[in-house]
This record gives structure tokens, C-alpha cells and sequence, in this order.
């Protein structure tokens, strides 16, 4: 597995490499590893590491964008009173490389490449924090090398490698808590937030493992360094996933603000063999790319969020509709069942948008079927346990926005992208 990066284009970034975080080359040991991005700051982290992250204005990259100093600001708080901490209370620390979105592979390709950026990410912000318990959770697919890398260093006794399940929902963040306490990778309602109280009652800090890379080079280089890349709202580089109807499934490293358009070009993508773009994965937005930008923050008709950073490509001859259909019923399979959204709501709105998909025959029981999928997923969202009901009425909404031309095609038993519809479904 390995990744296709993209060029640093201002001078002031250090000579890495051809890129950021892969600059020390395709599954770096850790020698390899030392030698390009070589020893972080052990004796200045502690005054200087948070500052700097503050700085560097990184954002979560796992999908909710959060800013990162925060979190760790709220662990380091209680270390910086000089207040001696019981062992029950330290802070906590978890990379998150579960990936179960299915459009996407960055993580593992961070994993498979440059597991030292992660581990020392995480071992900057246990000298910070006071951290003594810290967690790697990932996929099966990426234990080998994580062990590799742990096996290849003295400072990471305090790291353990955890096997995330392969569902939808195991990388959510209460999901990772619950089954590294009780082996059920289901989320949970928290009572108070995982920086106060997470991984058995302690202060947890859960982050995306792109996200402790990044901080590993902020922790080396400083946040003018990460600045150098990106725009003024949306600094540094992130990783994306590019799937579907394109020339070969890549992993790329782009600066933040991209525009969508040039993303794709980099990948061997013309503006004119592309219908749509899947941003952000299952729980993410269809967008026409023309004009827009991948930036963190909030959305506009010029913006959209990256999400889990994936960008998934429809070409003319596929159907959103019906490609919205089948994620759709795939995400109603995958919840947790553990609330009414779920349980019910999901379900029902898989079978509304495969009716929808299906173009089953005219009439107007079908004429109301749009107005049905929106009463369902105003009734799915902002009700569930956790976010997996409000994903996926976002990701309804848009390809009702977005393919909006297409619906009376489908009610009308015909399809825009060429697929034949029939009476009671599709063949």
C-alpha cells in the first residue's frame, strides 16, 4: 500500500522530501524515519509544544475537524497546576485509525507508510500531558506494520496496539472508549466530554491518527512551518482518498483550501468525465466540483468540508440516486441498534430512496415520495444516540440537492445516467 503525493510549493518548507508526511519514503523503518525528520525536541516540548500547536491552527482530520490544541489543552491543564495526579486520573491518549468508512483508506496508508509519525505524536503529547496509558486502535490490515514499528523503538513500552472491529460505526469516538472497556465497539451516551472523563473515568484524548502525525512535524518545525502550506482559515496539508470512476484509487496530500478541480486533475481526473464528488465518505455531501474548494470549517457554495477526506468520483454513466440508494441501505446495516433512529428510521429511509433509485412506475403515491424521504429524515435528525442518523440524512439531502434534475426522471420510470428502470426496480 502505498501513497501518491503532491510537490510542497512554497520554499519556506524544510527540505523533507517530496512531501510531508511521507517525506521519509514508502514504509519508512525507523531508522529511515530518524534520519529524515530526526529527533523531536524532548527537553522543549513541554513550554513550547502547545503554544505552537495553538498556532499551527491543525484540525482533526478524522471528520469532525475539531481544533487540536483544545483537546490536549484541557488534559495538560490539570499537569501545568504542578498538582500531583493519581495513576486513576491521568490522561489518557488514543490514536484512532479504525477507518471504517468504506471509501477510504488514507489512515491505512499512513499506517502502512510513516507509523512513526503517529507514535511520535502521541509519545509528544504524553510529555506534555503526563500520559501513561496510550492506545494505537486500528483495522487488522494495518497491525503488521504498527507492530513493526513499535517492535523497532525503546520509548513506545507505553503504546498498545489495539485490533479495531471492521463496522461502520467502531471508530466513533465513544465507540473506541466502549470497546476498550468492554470489548463492544458500540457508541454510548457520555455524560461529560472524553477530555474530562473517557477511558475508564479518566481525561482521554482521541484523535485521528493523520492528526498525531501532523502533530508529530508541528512538535519538530513549529507552526510557521505547518502555515507554510494552505490558506489562512484552513492551514497545513491533509491526506485524501480518491475512489470511483477514476484512472487508478490513490492517496494524495493536498493543502488545505484546494480547489476541488485541481485535486482531481492531480489524480488524472478532467472536469468534463466527472458528474459528481462524494466528499467526506458515506456521511459526507455531493457536490458538482466546479469552483469549489476542500476547506475545514463550514460549508458554502463555494466550500465543503473534507470530512473524513475522501473524494469519490461519479462519472456520467453511474446514477447518484442509485448510488445514494445502495450507501444508504449499507448504512442502515451497519448502526448500532441501539435507538429508535436507527432501528427504525434508517431502515425506512433505505427503502425510500431505493423506491426512489428504482424509479418504480408514475402516480402520485410516488410524486409524494420526496416529500416522504424528507419527513423521515427530519424525524431521524438530531435524534439518534450518535451521529450515524445525522450523517446519513446529510448525505440524503445532497443528493436530493444535487441530483435534483434526475428525480422526476426516476419517478417516471427513466434515468438521466442511462440505467433502465423498470417497474419495481432496477436491472
Amino acid at each position: 500500500m502505498t501513497a501518491r503525493v503532491e510537490e510542497p510549493v512554497d520554499e519556506t518548507v524544510p527540505a523533507l522530501g517530496a512531501t510531508r508526511l511521507f517525506a521519509a519514503g514508502g514504509q519508512a523503518g525507523y531508522a529511515t524515519h530518524r534520519a529524515t525528520f530526526g529527533e523531536l525536541p524532548w527537553r522543549e516540548l513541554e513550554t513550547t509544544f502547545l503554544p505552537e500547536l495553538e498556532a499551527s491552527g491543525l484540525s482533526g482530520r478524522g471528520g469532525a475537524a475539531f481544533p487540536a490544541w483544545r483537546k490536549m489543552a484541557l488534559l495538560a491543564g490539570a499537569r501545568r497546576t504542578g498538582r500531583r495526579v493519581p495513576r486513576a486520573s491521568t490522561p489518557v491518549l488514543i490514536a484512532n485509525g479504525a477507518e471504517g468508512e468504506p471509501l477510504s483508506v488514507k489512515d491505512a496508508t499512513l499506517l502502512h507508510n510513516a507509523p512513526h509519525l503517529v507514535i511520535d505524536g502521541l509519545l509528544a503529547a504524553a510529555k506534555v500531558t503526563g500520559a501513561r496509558t496510550i492506545f494505537i486502535y486500528t483495522g487488522v490490515g494495518n497491525l503488521a506494520p504498527v507492530t513493526t514499528a513499535l517492535a523497532e523503538r525503546d520509548d513506545a513500552g507505553a503504546v498498545t496496539l489495539v485490533e479495531a472491529p471492521d463496522t461502520f460505526v467502531a471508530g466513533q469516538s465513544s465507540a473506541v472508549v466502549n470497546f476498550l472497556e468492554t470489548g463492544r465497539a458500540l457508541p454510548r451516551t457520555m455524560a461529560t466530554r472524553l477530555g474530562e472523563a473517557g477511558f475508564k473515568g479518566r481525561p482521554t484524548l482521541l484523535s485521528n491518527v493523520e492528526s498525531w502525525a501532523h502533530m508529530a512535524l508541528i512538535a519538530r518545525y513549529g507552526a510557521a512551518w505547518f502555515r507554510a502550506q494552505g490558506t489562512q482559515p484552513d492551514p497545513g496539508t491533509r491526506l485524501v482518498s480518491i475512489s470511483g470512476d477514476v484512472p487508478a484509487e490513490t492517496v494524495l496530500e493536498v493543502p488545505g483550501g484546494a480547489p476541488l478541480e485541481a485535486v482531481l486533475a492531480s489524480a488524472g481526473v478532467g472536469p468534463d468525465a466527472v458528474g459528481a464528488v462524494l466528499v467526506g465518505g458515506f456521511h459526507g455531501r455531493w457536490v458538482r466540483p466546479a469552483g469549489m474548494r476542500l476547506a475545514a470549517g463550514e460549508q458554502s457554495a463555494q466550500s465543503v468540508r473534507p470530512g473524513a477526506g475522501v473524494l469519490h468520483v461519479l462519472g456520467h454513466g453511474r446514477c447518484g440516486l442509485a448510488a445514494t440508494a445502495t450507501m444508504v441501505s449499507y448504512l442502515a446495516g451497519e448502526s448500532a441498534r441501539q435507538c429508535g433512529p436507527c432501528l427504525f428510521g434508517l431502515p425506512a429511509l433505505a427503502g425510500l430512496m431505493g423506491r426512489l433509485a428504482a424509479g418504480a412506475g408514475a402516480g402520485r403515491a410516488d410524486a409524494d415520495l420526496v416529500a416522504e424521504v424528507q419527513r423521515m429524515g427530519e424525524l431521524v435528525a438530531g435524534r439518534g444516540a450518535c451521529h450515524h442518523p445525522d450523517g446519513t440524512v446529510q448525505l440524503i439531502r445532497s443528493a436530493l440537492e444535487t441530483f435534483a434534475d434526475d428525480v422526476p426522471w426516476h419517478l417516471a420510470g427513466q434515468c438521466l445516467a442511462g440505467q433502465h428502470l423498470a417497474e419495481g426496480g432496477s436491472r
